[in-house]
């Protein structure tokens, strides 16, 4: 269902606005999904601890591959890539929580993907694609701040049978200013996303043009 509503807001935005994106037949944009959400997929392997933040926090840049994947297509094909590459990761990794963990990367992720990419098609341009990435992190850090504290943390903490309590005290493990569920995400889940942000925009800044060449040889249009 919220793959499907996401679906629906990046459809209606790709209509409404009259986007142009790059026009590669059927074939081709299913392979080029695939392709950015397998890639997607391995860096998500790849997980970094925050001193900032509890240990069940870690930051992959699986996003750098679906934003280049969303400019070049579309914000519709990022949101298929953002979910290409949880159920890739599943088929590789498997899940440690019950797919709980999962559900939120997907979501986090297309909090921050569809912003930056209706921002970008509505007028290709550096400064749009730059305004989009800041609007998809600020997005992005908003959400997924809510996020955690209204339903991740919570559902964390029934999952593996602990009290709330127990998840805040790591947190105050690492941070002596989280006391409750809010001061964590202030102090870091906010922050979290924020540096997640601000690594994947200026990455795929610099790698979309070159990548976008090379897409343009393998016939994408």
């Amino acid at each position: 269902m919220v793959f499907l509503a996401l679906l629906g807001v990046a459809l209606a935005a790709e209509r409404l606005s009259g986007m142009h994106r790059h026009r590669v037949g059927s074939a081709r944009y299913i392979a080029f999904i695939a392709m950015f959400a397998a890639v997607a997929a391995v860096l998500m392997l790849f997980e970094i601890p925050l001193f900032f933040a509890p240990s069940f926090y870690k930051i992959d840049l699986s996003e750098i591959s679906v934003l280049i994947c969303s400019f070049y297509l579309g914000p519709v094909a990022g949101v298929i890539c953002e979910l290409v590459k949880v159920v890739i990761k599943l088929l590789l990794k498997g899940t440690t929580t019950a797919f709980v963990g999962d559900f939120a990367n997907f979501c986090v992720g297309c909090a921050m993907i569809l912003p930056a990419s209706i921002f970008y098609h509505a007028k290709k341009s550096k400064s749009s694609a730059i305004f989009g990435m800041i609007a998809g992190t600020i997005v992005m850090s908003i959400f997924g701040g809510l996020f955690n504290g209204v339903y991740l943390l919570p559902k964390f903490a029934q999952l593996y049978g602990l009290p709330l309590d127990a998840l805040i005290g790591m947190g105050t493990a690492v941070n002596a200013s989280i006391s409750s569920v809010s001061t964590l995400v202030l102090f870091a889940v906010v922050p979290f996303n924020i540096l997640k942000g601000a690594i994947v925009s200026p990455l795929t800044f610099i790698l979309y043009k070159r990548v976008e060449k090379f897409l343009h040889k393998l016939g994408g249009n």
